[in-house]
């Protein structure tokens, strides 16, 4: 039922910007989602299941901007600093995502537990998001190897192994913006220009 699951995880994201979610009462996802509790339950299993896949969205959300900032137009400078500008955005503009960065969970936000064993949900949407989502390190790795991917061009060895320097060090620098006072700019895209600009793989 994909209507179903993205109208309640809607609901439960809407829920979330006003309470804690500890206080998030499933009867109340799914009335305001138009369906019913059962049919909350058959699709995540539990409240744990609906923050694993709440979670899991805004993780595969993020990737997808990321996917679309490195088709960007122009070259490695502009493809990064459109990476860099969409991660500060997503960040602080979605709690989750700046959560799945940085690791820190406020109180007021879904942790789910990571699951015993193997994923057994009958919904395969929720086997993937019971999975877990990535850590903030290994969500690093991601963006960086598909930056890497998407700005390859047929580089020699050596370069790509700088091309990855330079994508983990925009990512570096867009997380330092990300959780920055509000006080300091929000466009972090002028300094990875500047940063790629200077380095060899720019």
């Amino acid at each position: 039922m994909p209507a179903a699951r993205e109208a309640l995880l809607d609901a439960a994201l809407s829920a979330l910007s006003t309470l804690p979610w500890a206080t998030v009462r499933m009867v109340d996802v799914a009335s305001a989602a138009g369906v019913s509790r059962q049919t909350l339950y058959n699709e995540f299993g539990s409240k744990d299941g609906l923050a694993r896949a709440l979670v899991r969205r805004a993780a595969d959300g993020y990737l997808a901007g990321v996917e679309r900032a490195l088709q960007s137009p122009g070259g490695t400078e502009d493809r990064l600093a459109a990476t860099a500008a969409w991660t500060v955005r997503a960040a602080r503009t979605n709690t989750l995502v700046r959560a799945l960065l940085t690791g820190c969970w406020g109180e007021r936000l879904p942790r789910p537990a990571r699951l015993s064993g193997p994923p057994s949900s009958p919904v395969p949407a929720q086997r993937r998001a019971d999975a877990g989502p990535p850590a903030p390190a290994e969500l690093l790795v991601l963006v960086r190897d598909r930056a890497v991917a998407a700005l390859d061009g047929g580089r020699p060895p050596h370069d790509l192994a700088a091309l990855a320097v330079t994508c983990e060090i925009t990512l570096r620098l867009a997380l330092s913006y990300a959780v920055a006072a509000s006080s300091v700019p929000t466009d972090a895209a002028p300094l990875v220009r500047e940063v790629v600009g200077r380095w060899p793989a720019g």
